[in-house]
């Protein structure tokens, strides 16, 4: 978790939403990092895990990862929720918990379909109170800059 954290600061320090992934090979090596990358890729689908899952894969030469581990600060939503499964990837490991916007404990619960092709192992709450720092600080910083802006627009 402190490698996806790293890349979540520095998705921050970038302007983009800090969520940061890592993939873990079957030894615990990593074989891919990524930050949120939507702005800068202006593409809403450049998540940190998409990214991230993309690049392992492309490491591995396997559109699949069944033997990797999938570790990103933010509770994936449904649209990555389903990338993890066609993924097929093991473990997911997640930080903080998305009630709004997830897809895995909230909203559209992705991997309780019957549709869902694959189920990964869960675990969230990892270093939660650091993931939601991150995000918390980072929103707090985009609303003081939206309220001075509108009491000084130039």
């Amino acid at each position: 978790m402190a490698v996806a954290l790293a890349e979540a600061e520095a998705a921050g320090a970038r302007g983009e939403v800090p969520v940061g992934a890592v993939v873990l090979g079957p030894d615990g090596a990593v074989l891919a990092r990524a930050g949120n990358e939507t702005e800068a890729r202006a593409d809403a689908s450049a998540h940190a895990e998409l990214l991230v899952l993309r690049a392992a894969a492309a490491v591995r030469g396997t559109p699949r990862l069944p033997d990797c581990d999938l570790v990103v600060t933010l509770e994936p939503c449904p649209m990555c929720a389903q990338a993890i499964s066609l993924f097929r990837i093991r473990r997911l490991v997640f930080g903080a918990y998305d009630p709004k916007g997830g897809g895995v404990e909230h909203g559209a619960l992705v991997f309780d379909a019957s549709s869902c092709h694959h189920r990964p192992e869960v675990v969230g709450g990892v270093r939660e109170r650091e993931a939601q720092a991150l995000l918390r600080r980072f929103f707090a910083a985009r609303r003081r800059s939206a309220a001075v802006d509108l009491l000084d627009p130039e």
